[in-house]
């Protein structure tokens, strides 16, 4: 007769009872679970084929990121020819690459040698009668295009963790593609807008020197740009909804450490925080220009513009505008989350019913049932005792 000392059959029978308990959660309906423990409410997780949900296939821009690139690189390319006095003409972004020429065809040795410092990553052409371009080689290109699709999954990610959705499938296809599938999304708009958002947010000076009327008609300064305001009614120096900004960014948004959604005079406003470099640089800023509008730009539109009243030294600040609870909220979270390194593009969506897997684990149940009672009949009548334990074992597997 087998002998089983009475520690191995309680550690047995406990680790079984510890297994019932895990799994009974999957019996309730969320309204019951509410009722249950914290340490009680996990339940099996099911995938897009069962449960219904969003599919999403997104493509990463990585011409317009490296077009935003190339426009950044422009103004040191102006400053570095400036420095050297060297001169040139047509300076601008020509497809993937910065187009300019020497006037003193004499200098163009040194003008390559200058601004092949600029960055290591650009190759510098010069021809003899001076017409130049500079652009970013292929190893450069691939290295770039790499991370930026690893740094778009990344930063997904903690944009669908923070809505709350579980168990979401988000990974790379193909060079540029990055497909997103979210179990039990059966709305999947609100998902698209804050993914559809590049979240780049930057503070610029307001150009008070000329108005948008005058821009437009071909006065616009080196090193300004024309934006549009989120709130169309807006605008400053004559041209309705839009601003004059000055291109470079004094502050930006990849030094905030925190923002969360608020009220203030009772209107919906988001706070931020920044890091102590990106609040030193802020203070300095403000400091620098009191008196001055301070463009608050994301996404290249102008959210708002305040004059800043006196130095912003604390690290910390406000951004009002047109909000809503909701819109406020969602700004708050696309700024924690991270900006995107390029546009994102969808490709392709679909919404998956949960129908087919509501039959799918109708059936799968029927199959198990069926099975279960066929097994259990089965050893009991070619086993006996035996069969009786292992029907037992295969319950508690069940």
């Amino acid at each position: 007769m087998l002998y089983f000392a009475n520690w191995k059959v309680l550690l047995i029978c406990g680790i079984c009872l510890l297994g019932v308990l895990l799994s009974l959660p999957n019996l309730f309906t969320p309204a019951q679970l509410a009722y249950l423990p914290s340490s009680m409410r996990k339940q099996v997780a099911l995938g897009l084929d069962l449960r219904g949900g969003s599919y999403l296939l997104l493509e990463v821009d990585i011409a317009a990121a490296q077009r935003e690139r190339l426009n950044t690189t422009i103004d040191s390319v102006r400053n570095t020819l400036r420095d050297a006095h060297i001169g040139y003409t047509g300076l601008n972004v020509e497809g993937d690459a910065i187009a300019f020429t020497i006037r003193e065809t004499d200098r163009v040795e040194e003008a390559k040698r200058d601004l092949a410092k600029i960055d290591p990553d650009m190759t510098v052409e010069i021809a003899p009668d001076g017409a130049g371009t500079m652009k970013f080689s292929t190893v450069a290109t691939e290295t770039r295009r790499r991370q930026a699709v690893e740094q778009s999954i990344e930063i997904i990610r903690r944009r669908i963790d923070e809505t709350g959705t579980k168990e979401p499938t988000i990974q790379r296809e193909g060079q540029d593609r990055i497909l997103v599938q979210l179990p039990g999304v059966d709305n999947p708009q609100r998902i698209k807008e804050l993914l559809g958002k590049t979240a780049k947010l930057t503070f610029q000076l307001v150009d008070q020197g000329i108005t948008v009327e005058d821009a437009r008609r071909g006065r616009l300064p080196p090193g300004d740009e024309i934006l549009p305001s989120v709130d169309e009614g807006r605008g400053r120096g004559g041209g309705a909804g839009s601003y004059v900004v000055r291109k470079r960014v004094m502050v930006g948004g990849d030094t905030l450490t925190d923002a969360q959604a608020t009220f203030q005079n009772n209107e919906p406003v988001v706070s931020f925080k920044f890091d102590s470099i990106g609040g030193k640089k802020f203070g300095d800023a403000t400091r620098e220009n009191v008196g001055k509008p301070f463009a608050i730009v994301l996404d290249n539109k102008v959210i708002s513009a305040p004059v800043i009243r006196e130095p912003i030294l604390g690290g910390s600040g406000i951004i009002s505008g047109s909000f809503t609870v909701q819109s406020a909220s969602d700004l708050a979270l696309l700024l924690r989350a991270g900006a995107l390194p390029a546009p994102i593009q969808i490709l392709e969506e679909r919404t998956v019913g949960a129908e087919l897997g509501a039959d799918s684990i109708h059936a799968g149940a029927i199959a198990s049932i069926v099975g279960v009672v066929l097994v259990i009949v089965f050893m009991v009548l070619f086993y006996g005792l035996f069969g009786v334990f292992a029907d037992i074992a295969l319950l508690f597997n069940l």
